[in-house]
């Protein structure tokens, strides 16, 4: 379709050209920022990362972000080499040598590094791990609510792989998008096992009926740190929400849908299916969550 967006759409912003890359304790140029073909990442998706949003000089939910990350190191038994705090630090000199303060946004990934042959054993890994932290200004830019489309690809069960890991082996979740493009939507809305509405191929998957949000069991969906902060917020404040199986049918008939995420923290959604939900654009219960995410990211900086 010729007006697709997508849920990390940002305005263009010339500053990208010049940004510095962290790679492996190192802060360079972005055309010197490039790794081995022999790397893990590159030849196996083997790796994990995180999402980090900079709000006025602070990075959002940092701690849980870290948590996740070296969690997430552990289960694929990946010894990253580097405390939390060294990691920060190393987020935080980035950030200040690319002179930024607000509306920028980092992808921090960790692969096995690279290997003495390109085969898939971990243990060819032998030269420590490979750390690169991309940083870039960016400003969402999404000029209307997000169009979704039911797709054949599912979120599974975690003895595969555990869809809560952030794991650089992505693929499923490309697929997902590229069927819901040739569908003529923008992102993929993925059932899990049982055939229950989960997420997006990029985001967690929101909707609000009759006052009440809705989301997920979050047995089979990502960890997603935002999806926790929305469903504490609503429930700071008084608002109804569940974490439970519900149905396409269910998703349908719903007054609004958003989706979440670090990059767009609450991006509504005006189409599923074909199907419109509610008026088409943002809701007020959205608009009210996106309130009382904006001051619990304030509250977090205070701290």
């Amino acid at each position: 379709m010729t007006d697709h967006v997508t849920t990390h759409q940002a305005q263009e912003d010339a500053r990208n050209e010049d940004i510095l890359i962290y790679l492996n304790g190192k802060v360079v140029p972005k055309a010197e920022a490039v790794v081995s073909v022999y790397d893990s990442g590159f030849m196996l998706g083997d790796g994990v990362w995180e999402g980090l949003r900079l709000y006025e000089g602070h990075w959002a939910f940092l701690d849980e972000h870290m948590d996740r990350l070296f969690e997430a190191a552990k289960a694929i038994d990946l010894d990253i080499g580097m405390t939390p705090d060294a990691m920060k630090q190393a987020i935080e000199d980035t950030r200040a040598a690319n002179g930024m303060t607000t509306d920028a946004h980092a992808r921090l990934m960790v692969t096995r590094g690279v290997k003495t042959r390109p085969f898939q054993h971990p243990g060819l890994s032998q030269q420590g791990p490979t750390i690169t932290i991309i940083m870039e200004h960016s400003k969402p830019s999404i000029p209307r609510p997000i169009r979704l489309a039911t797709v054949p690809h599912i979120r599974g069960l975690p003895m595969t792989q555990d869809p809560k890991l952030n794991s650089h082996s992505k693929l499923n979740c490309i697929l997902a998008c590229i069927a819901a493009e040739k569908a003529g939507a923008d992102e993929g809305l993925m059932l899990d096992v049982n055939g229950f509405v989960n997420t997006t191929n990029a985001c967690n998957f929101f909707i609000v009926r009759k006052g009440a949000v809705w989301t997920s069991t979050g047995d089979y969906c990502m960890n997603g740190i935002t999806r926790q902060k929305v469903i504490d917020v609503c429930r700071a404040d008084g608002i109804p929400v569940f974490e439970r199986n519900y149905s396409l049918v269910d998703t349908y008939g719903a007054d609004e849908a958003f989706l979440t995420g670090t990059f767009g923290a609450q991006t509504p959604v005006g189409e599923v299916d074909g199907r419109q939900i509610g008026t088409g654009d943002m809701g007020p219960m959205t608009l009210r969550i996106r309130d009382l995410y904006k001051k619990l990211v304030e509250q977090d900086a205070q701290q």
